[in-house]
């Protein structure tokens, strides 16, 4: 479960997000919509731990009983997917995974869940290329996958599919939505997209310039 409270969210020019209180419960996404600038991305930034140091986030972020908004980013156990995937360029499809998961695993078993995953999302035989070589749609999967094999706590989901023509937002939103069910974490998707906040919110939030 996944708590919010009382969040606000300051910019050098006013109030983004006002008093923001809202618990997400295991399995279920919450949507935020709203005009550019209104604060939706800012709030994952607070809650991931990555808000821009020209802004000012305060209240409480609390994941499983554990309060968090203290911790570094690396220390809150969330997952981020972003509008572009941000996998190395320099790692192969394999190694960018391995990277996600348990290093003090051996990795013979790592190679063998990377492998048995790839599959899954329907890119096996994949991991000796580099990410350039993908298309834009296998990338998002595989920003997905290793999002996921981190084990996250939470998943925020920024704007993940803005990127992706129409056939392959419905492809994402399948996966995404199948990758969620299976894994039983909250979930916060930020979206302009109708479609997208239908296809997976369970509840779906309007942010307006006085929220």
């Amino acid at each position: 479960m996944l708590t919010l409270q009382s969040v606000f969210i300051e910019s050098p020019t006013g109030v983004l997000i006002n008093a923001l209180t809202e618990t997400i419960n295991q399995g279920e996404c919450l949507v935020l919509m709203g005009p550019s600038g209104i604060g939706k991305s800012s709030l994952l930034g607070y809650v991931s731990g990555t808000l821009p140091k020209a802004l000012k986030g305060r209240g409480e972020v609390w994941l499983q009983n554990n309060r968090i908004d203290h911790l570094s980013a690396e220390q809150r156990h969330l997952g981020l997917l972003q509008q572009s995937p941000l996998l190395f360029p320099h790692m192969t499809v394999e190694e960018n995974l391995l990277f996600a998961l348990d290093q003090k695993a051996p990795k013979a078993e790592r190679r063998r869940i990377v492998n048995v995953k790839l599959s899954e999302i329907g890119l096996p035989g994949y991991g000796n290329r580099l990410p350039q070589e993908l298309s834009g749609g296998q990338q998002a999967r595989l920003a997905l996958l290793r999002t996921l094999l981190s084990n996250p706590r939470a998943l925020l989901l920024d704007e993940p599919f803005s990127k992706l023509d129409q056939t392959l937002r419905q492809e994402m939103r399948a996966l995404v939505g199948q990758c969620l069910k299976e894994a039983n974490i909250p979930a916060i998707l930020v979206t302009h997209d109708v479609d997208d906040a239908n296809a997976l919110g369970n509840r779906i939030i309007e942010l307006k310039s006085d929220s």
